[in-house]
Order: C-alpha cells, then sequence, then structure tokens
C-alpha cells in the first residue's frame, strides 16, 4: 500500500502507527457509543498528521484519558514522524512551561484531536531517531523525561505481541493510562497486529467496565498488583467472562503466593496469568514469566523478551550471584531529557543499569532480591526499604516504605495495626522503636498507575511530622514521647489529676508499647479486657463513643468528647454479661426463676466475635488470633473441670476434655453443666477453620454483613432440625444454637436502620417456640433487642465498677458456682448467690495473678507472650478474645439449657 501523502521521502516513522490501513476494516477501537475500524482509524491519523505539517515539530498530547481523540493524536504524531510529549491532564501546563512545544493536542469532537499550534515552524533541534518522550516509572508532570526512539517503541512493541501471541482477534480493555509506559505498550501492542482496543477509563471496581467488556468480547486486560485488590473485592472469581484469554501483571511486584493463586484461578477458569517486568526505560517490558511457570516459580520474573537479555553486575556488599540487573536490547531508551536542548541528543545509553538487585537461578530464570537505590543506612544498619514492604506483604499488609539517616518511614493504609507493622519491621531490620515511624494514612497514595506514590507519602510524612497528625509513631510508653516530638496525652481523671491514657491502656493490656496513634483493637484488646477498658475510660472521661474500641487513642481526648454528665454510660453487651450471670446462678440456686441468659450471651458472643475478631488484620494474624481466643476459653475451663472430676464424682473425663456433647453419657445429673462452654468452643473452631479458608476471608471483607447472614440461613437447619437432624435426640447443642451466635454476629455488622430491623425481625420471628417457654424467650429477644438498637444503657460510676467486675469475671463465676452452691445449701438463698460472685471473682484474680507470673517469666527469657488481651489474657481472659464471646458471660449462660 502506498505511502500517505503526509510523509516525506526521508522521514523517520514508527511503521506500527503508519500501516494502520492495512488491517482493513478490522475493528480498531471499541466504545461504549460503538466501533471504529482500522480503515476509520488510518484517516482520522492521516488527516491529523496533515494538520502537523511536514516539518518535524514537538508535538505536546494533553492525555485527559483513554479516548479516541487520545489515541488519534498519539498516531498522528508518530506516522507522521513528530517526536510526542505524552502529558497527563493537569499536567500539561508544567510540561510546557520546561519544554515549549510547538504543537499542543488536546481533546476536539467527533474522534479528531484539537490542534493548538504555537509556532509555524519547530523552535528545537530534534534528533531523527526521537519519537517518543514519556515521564519516568508513570510520574506525573516531571521534567525529567525518556527519550524513546521509533525502533524502541516498534520493537517492544513486536516483542510483547510475540510472547503474548497476540491475534487479530483480540480485544484489550484499556485499564491504565495511555501516559503510562505499560498502558501505552496495549496499545501499541495490539494496533501492531490488527487487533482491538475496548477504550475505557472505567476502574475495573465498577459493574459498567464488566458489562463493557464482556458486551465487547474483552478477551484481555492489563493490571498492576493494586488491581487484584479490585478484582478480590468485586467477586472476579465468579465472573462469566467466556472470552478471557489473559490477564498480564506489571507495574510492581505481585506477592508470589498471590501469583500462584491468581494463575491457579486462570487456570481453572481458562485464562492465563503473565507476570511482566519492565521499566519505561525500556520502553515497556523487559521480561516476563512464562505462564506454565507461575505455579512453581511464583517469585521469579522470568526470562528476558525477544531480542532482550540480562546481565548481573557485581554490587560491592552483595554474595556471589548477586547483583545489579543490567538489560541490553532494542528497546532500551536513547537516554535522558532534563531540558529541551537535550531533544537534539541521539542514544547515550546502551544498556540499562535497573537499580534492581537480581540473581539468575539454574533454570534460567531471574530473580529481583531488592532495590539498590533505595538503600538507606539508619542507625548504622543497612535497609532496603522494598524488602521491608516485601515482608509486609507476606503478612497481608501493603505498605510505602521510605528511608533517611534517622528513620524509617512505613506508610499503611487505615485499619491496619500500627504496633504489629513496628514489630515486623523491628524484626526484620533489627533497627529500634525510635528509628521506626509507622504512618497510618486513609488509603495508600498512587499514581494515576496504580503504584505507589512515593514523593507523597514523604510529603505526608513531613506534614504529619509538622502539624503533630495523627501517625503511628512513637516511642510507646517508656519514652513518654512519640516521634514527633509531643508529649503523649495527659488528660484529667475523675479526682481531678491527669491521666495519661496511654498509660491507662497499657496497664490494662499489660503493653510496654503503647502509642497514641494505637486503637484498643489494634493492641489486640479482647472482650474480658474491653469491658476493664471501657468502665475505666468512662470513669476517666465521662464519656465513650459508640467505636471507641477502634478509635486512636489520642481521638479519645476530652476534647474531643460531649461534656461530662452526671450519669455514666455503661455499654449495653458489658451490662447484658454482667446481669446474665447473676440471672444464670440465681436461676440454679434458684433464687428466681428467670432463664434465657445462656442463649442470650450466644448472641452476645457472635456480637463481639464480629467486633474483636474480624478485624482489618490480615488473614493468618486473624486466624492467629481466634486460635488464641479458643485456647482462652477451653483450657481453663478443662483445667477447672479437672479438678472438680479429681475432687468429687460429678463429672467424666469426656467433661474434662469438652467432649460430652460428643461422647456422652447424655443422661446424667451433671454432665451437661457445661453445655455452653462446649457449644461455645465447638462453634469457634469451625469458624476458625472456615476464616482460614482465603475464599472465606475475601467473602467477609466485602460482604461484612452478607457473610453472616448467609451462614444464619445455615444455623436455621440445626435451629428447627431440619434435613432428617429430628431424627439424632443427643445432636450436639453447638448445631443447635448456632443460629443465635451467627445473629449476633450479623447485629455487629447491621451498619443501618434497614439492616437492624431485619436482624430484629429474625430474632422475633425465630427464638420464639424454641423454648415453648414465653417468659425466656421473651428475656433472649429483649436483651438481643437491646444490643442492636441501644449501645449503652444508663449506669453510675460504683454500678458500672460492679458490672465491669462480674461481667470480666464471668467465666470463673460460672465454672466455680458449680461446686459452691451445693456446699452452702444451709444459707439463705440470696447468701448464697452473693457468695458464688465473690468465689468466682476470687477465682478469676488467681488466674490473672497467673497469667501475670506466666507472662513475666517469659518475658524475662526473652520470649515475650503473645496474649492478646494482656492482663486478662491469662487465665482471667480465657473467653474469647476480642470480639469473639470472650466477653459474653457465656460461661454463665451456659446452664441455661434444660436438661437432657
Amino acid at each position: 500500500m502506498a505511502s500517505p501523502t503526509y510523509l516525506l521521502p526521508d522521514l523517520r516513522t514508527v511503521p506500527l502507527a503508519r500501516d494502520l490501513a492495512e488491517h482493513g476494516d478490522r475493528p480498531a477501537l471499541l466504545t461504549v457509543d460503538g466501533e471504529i475500524s482500522y480503515r476509520e482509524l488510518a484517516g482520522r491519523v492521516a488527516a491529523t498528521a496533515d494538520r502537523l505539517g511536514t516539518r518535524r515539530r514537538l508535538v505536546l498530547l494533553t492525555v485527559t484519558g483513554n479516548t479516541v481523540d487520545a489515541v488519534v493524536g498519539y498516531l498522528a504524531a508518530l506516522a507522521g514522524g513528530h517526536p510526542v510529549l505524552l502529558a497527563p491532564v493537569g499536567h500539561t501546563d508544567s510540561l510546557v512551561e520546561a519544554y515549549d512545544p510547538d504543537v499542543v493536542l488536546g481533546p476536539g469532537g467527533h474522534g479528531i484531536p484539537q490542534v493548538r499550534e504555537r509556532r509555524a515552524g519547530s523552535a528545537h533541534d530534534l534528533h531523527p531517531d526521537l519519537a517518543l518522550l514519556l515521564s519516568t516509572s508513570g510520574t506525573t508532570g516531571s521534567p525529567k523525561l525518556v527519550r524513546l526512539s521509533h525502533d524502541n517503541v516498534q520493537a517492544n512493541a513486536e516483542a510483547i505481541a510475540g510472547y503474548l501471541d497476540i491475534r487479530d482477534t483480540d480485544r484489550a480493555a484499556t485499564t491504565l493510562p495511555m501516559h503510562y509506559c505499560y498502558g501505552l505498550s496495549v496499545v501499541n501492542s495490539h494496533l501492531l497486529r490488527g487487533a482491538a482496543l475496548i477504550l475505557t477509563d472505567l476502574s475495573v471496581a465498577d459493574t459498567c467496565f464488566w458489562d463493557l467488556f464482556r458486551a465487547r468480547g474483552g478477551t484481555s486486560f492489563a493490571a498492576v498488583p493494586y488491581t487484584f485488590d479490585l478484582l478480590e473485592r468485586v467477586g472476579f472469581a465468579g465472573m462469566d467472562l467466556p472470552r478471557l484469554r489473559y490477564v498480564t501483571c506489571a507495574g510492581g511486584r505481585l506477592a508470589p503466593d498471590r501469583v500462584v493463586r491468581w494463575a491457579d484461578q486462570g487456570r481453572r477458569a481458562g485464562w492465563r496469568l503473565v507476570v511482566m517486568y519492565g521499566q519505561t526505560e525500556a520502553t515497556a517490558r523487559m521480561a516476563y514469566l512464562p505462564p506454565e511457570l507461575a505455579a512453581t516459580r511464583p517469585g521469579s520474573i522470568g526470562v528476558p523478551v525477544p531480542g532482550g537479555s540480562f546481565r548481573i553486575a557485581p554490587v560491592d556488599g552483595q554474595p556471589d550471584g548477586t547483583g545489579e540487573l543490567v538489560y541490553t536490547g532494542p528497546n532500551v531508551m536513547l537516554g535522558y531529557a532534563h531540558r529541551p536542548s537535550d531533544l537534539r541528543l541521539g542514544r547515550q545509553v546502551s544498556e540499562l543499569r535497573t537499580g534492581d538487585l537480581a540473581r539468575r537461578g539454574d533454570d534460567g530464570l531471574y530473580e529481583l532480591v531488592g532495590r539498590r537505590s533505595r538503600f538507606a543506612k539508619i542507625c548504622g544498619l543497612r535497609v532496603d526499604p522494598q524488602r521491608v514492604e516485601t515482608v509486609l506483604e507476606t503478612h497481608g499488609i501493603a505498605a510505602a516504605c521510605l528511608g533517611d539517616d534517622d528513620t524509617l518511614v512505613v506508610a499503611v493504609p487505615a485499619g491496619v495495626e500500627g504496633t504489629q507493622v513496628r514489630r515486623l519491621v523491628r524484626r526484620e531490620c533489627g533497627l529500634p522503636g525510635r528509628a521506626v515511624r509507622v504512618l497510618v494514612l486513609d488509603a495508600l497514595p498512587r499514581l494515576a498507575t496504580g503504584k505507589l506514590d512515593y514523593p507523597a507519602v514523604r510529603r505526608a510524612a513531613a506534614q504529619r511530622s509538622d502539624d503533630g497528625g495523627p501517625d503511628a509513631a512513637g516511642t510507646g510508653v517508656d519514652g513518654r514521647r512519640d516521634a514527633d516530638g509531643g508529649a503523649a496525652d495527659g488528660v484529667g481523671g475523675g479526682d481531678g489529676r491527669p491521666v495519661d491514657l496511654c498509660r491507662l491502656y497499657a496497664e490494662v493490656l499489660d503493653r510496654d508499647d503503647v502509642t497514641d496513634r494505637d486503637s484498643f483493637v489494634g493492641l489486640d484488646g479482647d472482650s474480658l479486657s474491653y469491658v476493664e477498658m471501657s468502665v475505666r475510660l468512662e470513669q476517666t472521661l465521662g464519656h465513650l463513643p459508640a467505636d471507641w474500641h477502634t478509635r486512636a487513642i489520642r481521638d479519645l481526648h476530652p476534647s474531643r468528647q460531649p461534656s461530662r454528665r452526671r450519669w455514666r454510660a455503661l455499654e449495653t453487651s458489658v451490662a447484658l454479661r454482667a446481669a446474665a450471670i447473676v440471672l444464670i446462678v440465681g436461676s440454679h440456686l434458684p433464687v428466681f426463676h428467670l432463664k434465657g441468659g445462656a442463649h442470650l450471651l450466644l448472641a452476645v458472643a457472635g456480637f463481639n466475635f464480629a467486633r474483636f475478631q474480624l478485624t482489618g488484620a490480615d488473614r493468618r494474624h486473624r486466624n492467629r488470633h481466634l486460635w488464641g481466643s479458643i485456647g482462652r476459653v477451653a483450657v481453663p475451663s478443662m483445667i477447672w473441670i479437672a479438678l472438680a472430676w479429681a475432687l468429687t464424682d460429678d463429672y467424666r473425663l469426656s467433661n474434662v476434655v469438652l467432649l460430652n456433647a460428643v461422647l456422652g453419657p447424655h443422661d446424667g445429673r451433671s454432665e451437661w453443666h457445661f453445655w455452653f462452654v462446649e457449644a461455645l468452643v465447638y462453634i469457634l473452631l469451625a469458624l476458625a477453620v472456615l476464616t482460614a479458608l482465603p475464599w472465606v476471608d475475601r467473602a467477609e471483607r466485602r460482604w461484612p454483613f452478607g457473610l453472616p447472614v448467609a451462614l444464619l440461613a445455615v444455623g436455621l437447619v440445626g435451629r428447627y432440625e431440619l434435613f432428617g437432624l429430628a431424627g439424632y435426640p443427643d445432636l450436639p447443642s453447638a448445631v443447635v444454637v448456632f443460629w443465635l451466635f451467627v445473629l449476633g454476629w450479623a447485629a455487629a455488622r447491621a451498619t443501618g436502620v434497614a439492616q437492624r430491623v431485619l436482624v430484629t425481625v429474625v430474632a422475633l420471628a425465630t427464638v420464639p417456640g424454641f423454648f415453648g417457654e414465653p417468659g425466656r424467650e421473651l428475656l433472649i429477644v429483649a436483651g438481643f433487642a437491646l444490643l442492636v438498637w441501644v449501645p449503652h444503657v444508663p449506669g453510675t460510676a460504683w454500678l458500672n465498677r460492679v458490672a465491669a467486675l462480674l461481667a470480666g469475671s464471668s467465666l470463673y463465676i460460672y465454672l466455680s458456682h458449680w461446686q459452691v452452691y451445693p456446699r452452702l445449701d444451709d444459707l439463705p438463698r440470696w447468701v448464697v448467690l452473693v457468695a458464688c460472685l465473690v468465689v468466682g471473682v476470687g477465682v478469676a484474680r488467681v488466674a490473672e495473678w497467673i497469667s501475670g507470673r506466666i507472662t513475666a517469666v517469659r518475658r524475662a527469657t526473652g520470649r515475650r507472650a503473645v496474649a492478646t488481651g494482656g492482663r486478662r489474657t491469662g487465665p482471667a481472659g480465657w473467653f474469647p478474645s476480642d470480639r469473639e464471646n470472650t466477653r459474653p458471660g457465656s460461661p454463665a449462660a451456659v446452664a441455661d439449657l434444660p436438661r437432657p
């Protein structure tokens, strides 16, 4: 086919842009409004190139998105031989000022860009090989540009099209911006092969994106690591995408375990995952991991792209075989441009020193091990921030790390526990606490490419340091000053004396690393310590917000709270727990006949499970925490029951090992005493196994209310003994009452009136008829309604202290009262009730003391206790930690079910 009229015989151009018409009437660009064929695209490109003229000029293209205008303008400049500088919208002015372009292309109408000539000729001496100018690594508005030649663009497009096996039937969605080299490589490689581009600026998190993708027959899309987080949130695994052939990933490191998981998902769904590695300085790609190796070599970047090669350059201090990765190939840039005069320069670079540390495996695959240029020397130690990011990533924590001469800044998104991050970083790097500053941001700043925006992190760190804004830094309670140099918060106590909230948290949780940026949940507080903490804070501050346990300590300062009132507030779940243990013991004596507390406490247990166990921490941390909570319920119970078994003839071995519900006997006079503990442990064990599954963990994070509602449907099978369960009279109580636990879980996740109404209606529909005792059922429904609709109940200082004491000791009151009241049968019933409560509180204090001694011994030997609840995590805090049911006075509630 003859060359278009706008080309001069000696003009160098990029073939993929020049030869568009050779693909005829095949679709080239697909949008929500229709499609444009290659023939029509070639015509628009030719018309725009004619307007640019035959004399080479510097063209700046303002990229407002992945639009037809932008694609036409880009191709017109390349086809016409004009060097083109891609400028993302919002940064055009700075680049115009820095490089003084001759022509500016902007959004026009009808798919034709607007041409704004700034001069008739050119103000620049442009090297004949220069074709494309891109900001480095996708940064926006940077005056430092990468100079790429016609051969660079064409060669890299051919290499990518080759190893991806791009076909003319393929249709790729533009999930990345054109001004980013990765996004631009998708455009180049597909146009080279006559494939189609689905032009869109929609996010993969947008339902409309997938509607368009399916409607236009999408076969591939490009992703950065962050994209996969979005894909998990939108349920990508369950989507019907029949034409999807492959997904590419570049722009950052995707953790090996995620590579394996996504590659396996693709294999099962019929598409391939292609992990790639590149830099703007190499036009886009330098290496790719063959899809069939993703499962066995997920940590590798793979092999060089066709036409390229690697070598490992030695680096001082690195072991043999590890050094800087150096790339050679036809896609290596001409060099950098810092000013307009640099545009006249030819090739200054023959090979690309990537700045990445790498090694070559015996199988010929290359693996990155760090970043040479980002090393920092902190406190005399050489620290690789990228390595720190990788370590945190293995714990499910996304982070952006920066180092200077004395501090490592670790930025993490909201919801991540700053204390945990600091511990992990200190363990990895050997740095002192004062040298690690954890910066908690609403979200990690990212460029339009999806890459982390490190300059923005640095600015945020500087701003927080100047304005005293909340980050998770600080030396903890030992240093008494945070990393910003501010004194730790002191607030007025009830007696007028200042109270240090950090010290209060440290005392209750038995921690020595508390800062005013930490929260109760972030410090792994459990439900027993929650009782004490809430009451003591309420005494100190006069009022607590409903979400105090998730707020940073500094946000609880009295200046941010309502004025002190005469009446104190007592959290409803604490009040229910204290009242229930009294009702349970009292009904067993009996002092009164008010039953139902145990079943209500199962709902409270589920409520607390959702609040404290299902935190924003990664799945592994959650699961470890849950197993610890199970131990805090099961171990003290087994110890107490074993002692009672040894000293009395009331129990059997099946009681000691909490297997009476499974092994029997089911007709004894006292075996039923501990049904609640067994049911609670069984439920938590089942949930520990269930939530350890990655897909369940993802489902819970995406549908925090929907998942417990779905499990509620499963629980109702046991509640109504459907599908033949009624034929098993000795069915474990955990199966029968599971529905109450997940109902409480759903109540904690109910975020609006409609959802609260729903769980209340479900309680009203399912509780009546369970016992056939209206009074008991009314108590459960009323207590549940309070839990759902009334966060706090009125109290007084002394009443709150008593409630906290009873709620915090409820497990031990329940365990011990079976041995206390039979031996005081001659005393008045109310005296026996008080005695049972006092003995239970005393046992709890002894257990707490033993726990403290164990913790002290561990610390003395250098093995710090991992207990999540601190002071009350030991024997006194055996009830499931966090939101589980540790606080659900569940133990007491145990005796509530009728005897078999």
